[in-house]
């Protein structure tokens, strides 16, 4: 992938342009940020920038072989790592993220790098379970990188989701993130890299991936097809997430499912019906932990327009449809006295899911927590 490939972040490639130019090669990044802003494109295009043979105009050229083969993804001194599972518990076998290095070359070559978490479990099967990375596949990782290099001038590892590793791969990946090999880099891009151990963080160098400027993805979405103003108001509302903009592009029942419960938690909230607001809990907690972590995004995004509309922002307040009409409804019971705070609790109980908590724990205090704080008499 090249970094022209990579919607919007001009500033960064510059730096790592910069960095490559002056030799000032960390042995260890962390993209950080959401995989429809690009983080995992964006370790692509380094990667494949920094063993280019043949850089010009500020890229990678795309045509000599060490592009041609990580372009591909089948270049033997890359290697990735990314989250997977078994299918069937009981198998004994050690599964390894090699296994599922063709679904990996598919879903990257046909997305582009913008995907989720979710879409990639879908993509090797795996339903409602949750993916991880294993002690197993740092160590195979450690047994490629004790060979000499074959082609590139660095051996490089990019760990996908390394928030999913356990303790014991994390300390095995801190141990050699201690110990570097020369010549050897590793692209850690994380959705979450607060769950990692701040001691894997603090031997990188990080970059924050935060949403595509406006601009930058309204072209993208315009290249899809999406008229001007529409393209325009949809980069507005998904933050800069191409992921997000196209989802609302299709509009997605599901994303319409999400907004209900979000009406259906604030009104249960205004109105005090706590054994509702229980049962409300009950339904979220029997959901796959992708469409928890979306709602509890998504909710975040609708209290914070909720917040401008209250504050009189309606300039930069990116709702429209029902979502505007139920928000701006609502606005008056979102202010400085109760924003910050529901916030917090959306952002705590999304980081509880992430850590694969007791789902029906998680909401119930969620619910009833929220409830308080809209409707605090």
């Amino acid at each position: 992938m090249k970094f022209s490939e990579v919607i919007g972040h001009e500033d960064l490639k510059d730096g790592l342009r910069r960095a490559v130019t002056e030799g000032r090669v960390s042995h260890a990044l962390m993209f950080a940020g959401d995989t429809g802003c690009g983080s995992l494109a964006m370790a692509l295009a380094y990667v494949q920038y920094l063993n280019c043979t043949n850089r010009r105009d500020g890229d990678s050229c795309g045509e000599c072989a060490s592009c041609r083969k990580i372009q591909t993804l089948e270049h033997p001194d890359l290697h990735i790592v990314m989250p997977v599972n078994k299918k069937n518990k009981k198998a004994e076998e050690v599964v390894l993220s090699d296994h599922f290095m063709p679904q990996w070359r598919e879903i990257v070559g046909r997305t582009g790098g913008y995907f989720t978490e979710q879409e990639w479990y879908e993509a090797i099967g795996l339903d409602n379970q949750q993916g991880n990375i294993s002690v197993g596949d740092i160590g195979e990782m450690m047994r490629k990188l004790s060979f000499k290099s074959f082609e590139a001038e660095y051996k490089a590892v990019i760990i996908w989701l390394p928030e999913k590793m356990k303790a014991e791969p994390a300390n095995a990946m801190l141990k050699i993130l201690e110990e570097p090999w020369d010549k050897t880099l590793f692209v850690l891009v994380s959705q979450s890299p607060e769950v990692l151990l701040p001691t894997i963080i603090s031997r990188t160098q990080p970059y924050r991936i935060g949403g595509v400027d406006e601009r930058s993805l309204a072209a993208k979405l315009m290249s899809e097809g999406i008229a001007g103003d529409k393209a325009v108001q949809l980069a507005r509302m998904s933050g800069g997430n191409l992921i997000e903009a196209r989802r609302l592009a299709e509009g997605e029942e599901s994303a319409g499912e999400y907004f209900e419960l979000f009406v259906e938690l604030m009104r249960l909230s205004y109105n005090n019906r706590h054994l509702e607001l229980i049962g409300w809990a009950e339904r979220v907690a029997k959901m796959g932990r992708e469409p928890q972590k979306y709602f509890l995004e998504n909710s975040v995004r609708l209290l914070r327009n909720s917040y401008m509309l209250h504050a009189g922002m309606t300039e930069i307040c990116h709702l429209w449809g029902a979502e505007l009409e139920f928000c701006r409804k609502f606005s008056p019971f979102i202010g400085n006295d109760n924003i910050e705070k529901l916030v917090y609790e959306m952002e705590c109980a999304l980081a509880q899911v992430r850590q694969n908590g007791n789902a029906n724990i998680i909401f119930t205090h969620f619910a009833l927590t929220v409830s308080k704080l809209i409707n605090p008499k």
